[in-house]
């Protein structure tokens, strides 16, 4: 079996602590796929197996902002369920904190909080305030504190003009946003995000991530595992980042070293002539106009050595250029070509 990379972890997390947030080690896990009644009734004792988690290891130190990307089904809810021990695991070793899901659940539950997608333990016939409230006593938070910390999650989730409005009448995404504030009222050592800014607007994404990196991660050095499809999460928060597939862990690292390994760079190249013979290949880019009769072409070059080649030989080829620079890297292309060597490993 061919197992993930091994990858070096950020110099500024090496020495937060000896002992990891997680460890994780041949963790397995399936489960037996749902029947309809007549082919239980004909096959009572017939079991079809489905595999979530295959044989994975991993080890996130504390403090750090790890991201877990893949398709869906790829095994990102599991893992999160098994460390905050709502599943038990078939085989391998999960340690949070040096503790064991299996043998010290108990405690584990006091330092992980997990924030699974459908969140269904909400009460619906409390306001957003009153949930917030109830579960401020429940986890013990001080209280001459809960008031003015429900007041800075509701402001920071956008749900503080919501008033005595029941959470049954909440959107899908309302729901979301006030489960993440529940979460973090908690000031959990490991906080579990599975695709936390999924339901969403752009400006309440933009805050929530922001409040991520600089309250919680930065200031409360909290331990963050991100379930996520998006790139500017994958990118921008993440100190690493592993890919899942089919329940293996194919690949871990920095965004970074994932792209230097798995995936050329893309890059943009502002030119007048974008249909000029050397650029062959190159893909015009829509809607990126800038001024006059400058146009922007895409190209997908495998370093930087081979980058500064290309622009000696567009400028010896006469091609005007403006701006030869990197593009974003596309999340599902990177995700798509580790997939792919996966795959055929």
């Amino acid at each position: 079996m061919t197992t993930a990379p091994a990858m070096a972890l950020p110099a500024t997390l090496e020495r937060s602590s000896t002992v990891p947030a997680i460890h994780i080690c041949s963790l397995s896990k399936r489960f037996s796929e749902p029947r309809g009644w007549r082919e239980a009734a004909r096959h009572p004792f017939r079991r079809t197996w489905v595999t979530a988690l295959q044989d994975v290891d991993l080890e996130v130190a504390r403090g750090e902002f790890f991201g877990l990307l893949g398709p869906n089904g790829a095994g990102k809810t599991t893992l999160f369920k098994v460390l905050s021990t709502l599943v038990e695991p078939d085989g391998g070793d999960v340690l949070v904190h040096g503790r064991r899901v299996t043998e010290d659940a108990a405690h584990v539950r006091r330092l992980v909080t997990p924030v699974i997608a459908d969140e269904r333990s909400l009460r619906w016939r409390l306001s957003a305030r009153e949930n917030l409230l109830l579960y401020a006593h429940l986890y013990g938070v001080s209280p001459p504190r809960i008031s003015k910390r429900i007041d800075h999650l509701l402001d920071v989730v956008g749900l503080a003009d919501t008033g005595t409005r029941m959470v049954g009448a909440f959107s899908t995404g309302m729901r979301q946003r006030l489960a993440i504030a529940r979460a973090l009222l908690a000031e959990p050592d490991v906080l579990l995000l599975d695709e936390p800014t999924r339901s969403l607007d752009p400006l309440a994404a933009k805050s929530l991530r922001t409040f991520l990196r600089e309250e919680v991660a930065t200031r409360r050095g909290t331990t963050i595992l991100l379930a996520t499809h998006l790139a500017e999460e994958a990118f921008d928060l993440c100190d690493r980042v592993g890919v899942l597939h089919k329940g293996r862990l194919l690949a871990c690292g920095t965004t970074e070293q994932l792209a230097r390994e798995f995936a050329d760079q893309p890059y943009l190249i502002w030119t007048t002539v974008p249909n000029h013979p050397a650029l062959h290949g190159a893909r015009e880019v829509t809607g990126s106009h800038g001024t006059g009769d400058w146009r922007a072409v895409e190209i997908t070059l495998s370093s930087e050595e081979q980058a500064a080649t290309k622009l000696k030989q567009l400028m010896a080829a006469g091609v005007p250029i403006a701006r030869f620079e990197k593009a974003s890297l596309q999340l599902a292309d990177l995700i798509e070509r580790v997939v792919q060597r996966g795959s055929t490993s």
